[in-house]
């Protein structure tokens, strides 16, 4: 009822109170999403006369007593009570009557309201209508989702930079190492870099030893490494002096996930890819917005690891061939996790716009992500052709299909919408 009211999905024509005085709906008023009427600010013409008050909507009237709001002044100021059930009349708390209107949501419109938001047994109950919107009706859609999405990692930026009192450095830092976790590591490997300030880092980034010491220490791999590994040996004895030099305590519980991972996505190479980007000059927000291609950050995450990684995927035993760089579509994925969402949060905080158009212009030069979710879309008539719009069709997913949100997806509303209106012969 609250959906239909909001989005005037109802016939504006022989609208009447119980009384029968007619009723206009000027201006619905503002949805309230906390304690109080459920509508504020609505306008709304009665018997000829313009009211400008809040709007409360009851299944039945007599849910108003029985949630107690003609003892609450908050429920004074309304104008109009909306209800399914007329079964009594209802007062404010000095004992006028409230007007009060019928507004009957026909079972077709709440079975199909049903059938697309508490479906759980199947995965997009919109697939089959998702062909029938116009092409500029998606494109318009999902790049509003596109840029939603993008501002919310930016968002997450904006807030570690305010976390690290301006340090532009640290809280890229912390975004790589999520980054990096590539989805299933993800909270762990942000842990790990919360727990190892940079400036610590930067006090020992001319031995690569023991930048990755502190980070494997940090990690727990090197007390749960068995054998004699002479490495090993070394990343803890190093370890050992470095944690007592900056009372460094290992995070409890990162819960690593190893299961149905190829070796080259063990967190083992992704904690040594992390302390190699860190060693030496870390200065990846200078060099970032000083980048004019996408290619050149693709490029820069794709350097080999040298040393120890250049032969083992895990500690103790050597790969039995050369172990790879970084794969293009890895470093793909950085870009458009880490790299992008940078350049809005720091156009953002700088005021320079063309950064955020840069940002864009790069996820929309990028391959499409490779995943069911993008194929599930595929399927259903909405193909992805480059980063930009699986980026969308991924916060599509995420924000609004999982959270069953259909009422705030423009698909859901216009397919509600559409059937509410036919419904009404419209």
């Amino acid at each position: 009822m609250q959906y239909v009211w909001q989005h005037r999905l109802l016939l504006q024509t022989d609208l009447a109170t119980v009384s029968g005085e007619r009723v206009s709906i000027v201006d619905p008023g503002t949805l309230n999403s906390d304690a109080g009427p459920d509508f504020f600010n609505a306008k709304i013409n009665i018997g000829g006369r313009m009211w400008a008050g809040d709007v409360e909507i009851h299944v039945r009237a007599s849910d108003w007593h029985r949630h107690g709001h003609d003892g609450n002044p908050a429920y004074d100021s309304v104008v109009l009570h909306v209800v399914d059930r007329d079964d009594c009349k209802v007062t404010r708390g000095n004992g006028e009557v409230v007007p009060q209107m019928v507004m009957k949501c026909v079972p077709d419109f709440h079975r199909s309201y049903s059938e697309l938001v508490d479906r759980s047994d199947i995965d997009l109950p919109c697939a089959p209508q998702l062909s029938t919107f116009s092409r500029l009706h998606i494109a318009d859609w999902l790049t509003s989702l596109a840029m939603e999405r993008l501002y919310a990692k930016a968002d997450h930026i904006l807030s570690l930079l305010d976390t690290y009192t301006g340090d532009w450095e640290q809280a890229a830092y912390v975004m790589l190492a999520r980054s990096l976790g590539f989805g299933k590591n993800s909270d762990a490997m942000e842990r790990l870099a919360r727990s190892v300030p940079l400036n610590f880092l930067r006090k020992h980034a001319d031995s690569h030893t023991a930048i990755e010491a502190i980070f494997f220490g940090q990690a727990g791999f090197l007390e749960s490494t068995a054998g004699a590994d002479p490495y090993v040996g070394q990343l803890r004895r190093e370890y050992g002096f470095l944690a007592r030099k900056f009372s460094l305590r290992p995070p409890e519980s990162l819960g690593w996930k190893m299961g149905r991972m190829r070796p080259q996505n063990f967190p083992y190479r992704r904690v040594a890819t992390l302390a190699s980007m860190v060693a030496g000059d870390f200065r990846i927000v200078a060099r970032l917005v000083k980048m004019h291609t996408v290619e050149e950050a693709v490029e820069y995450f794709r350097k080999p690891l040298e040393g120890y990684w250049a032969s083992h995927l895990t500690f103790g035993v050597p790969s039995s061939r050369p172990c790879e760089t970084m794969s293009r579509s890895s470093a793909t994925i950085l870009v458009i996790n880490a790299v992008a969402p940078l350049l809005v949060a720091y156009g953002d905080r700088h005021g320079d716009e063309s950064l955020v158009t840069r940002a864009v212009d790069w996820l929309q030069q990028l391959p499409a992500e490779s995943n069911s979710l993008v194929a599930m879309f595929d399927r259903a008539g909405i193909p992805a052709r480059d980063a930009f719009t699986s980026q969308a069709l991924i916060q599509l997913r995420r924000a609004y299909c999982e959270p069953h949100r259909c009422l705030y997806c423009r698909f859901g509303h216009n397919l509600l919408a559409r059937k509410a209106l036919r419904r009404e012969g419209l």
